[in-house]
């Protein structure tokens, strides 16, 4: 099977190089991407970010249950 599969790369690589660059290339961006920092600190990063943030409250003077600092009891 190896035998086989080696023959056939090599009759692909002579008859359409172009190809068989190109797979190797594009099989190379799909590795080196999940292999990178970046992927590696997104996924680190993706679980401590909240999906809500909380919108701050404009206090008019007509919501007494809404304290006018965030420090406020």
């Amino acid at each position: 099977m190896a035998g086989r599969f080696s023959t056939f790369l090599k009759d692909t690589r002579a008859k359409e190089p172009v190809l068989v660059v190109s797979t190797t290339i594009g099989n190379l961006t799909i590795i080196m991407s999940s292999l990178s920092l970046d992927t590696k600190y997104a996924t680190t990063i993706k679980p401590a970010t909240p999906y809500n943030y909380s919108v701050p409250v404009r206090e008019n003077g007509n919501m007494p249950d809404v304290p006018s600092h965030p420090q406020d009891p």
